[in-house]
């Protein structure tokens, strides 16, 4: 599966407890409420770069399936992971939370559990 390309949220379910739990300031989270953000990905084989961007700040990372990496959330902190690819999907799991990116038609979906 190519996750290359520029993908806008439109709909966000739960973000605000999503974000309590993986412990971002009351300041994000009111933010985050009303401003959806762009993922744009370049894929190159196992590498990637993800930029996510909004109005207010846009962060970049790299990482490369199957490698620990680690990306900073949009309070600064740092989080550690890995992304795997598998069944077309990537997932990204961290101490506190795993997400699951897939391409359906010509939308990218994102479900994330939280621990």
């Amino acid at each position: 599966m190519d996750f290359n390309g520029t993908w806008e949220v439109y709909q966000e379910d739960n973000i605000e407890e999503f974000l309590t739990v993986i412990g971002a300031p009351e300041m994000i989270i009111k933010m985050r409420k009303d401003v959806k953000p762009v993922f744009v990905i370049e894929q190159n084989g196992q590498d990637f770069t993800m930029k996510i961007k909004n109005p207010l700040f846009s962060k970049s990372f790299s990482f490369t399936l199957g490698q620990e990496t680690e990306m900073a959330v949009p309070d600064g902190r740092k989080m550690k992971g890995v992304v795997q690819k598998q069944d077309g999907k990537l997932i990204f799991q961290t101490e506190k939370f795993t997400s699951v990116r897939e391409i359906q038609g010509d939308e990218m979906t994102e479900v994330s559990d939280e621990f």
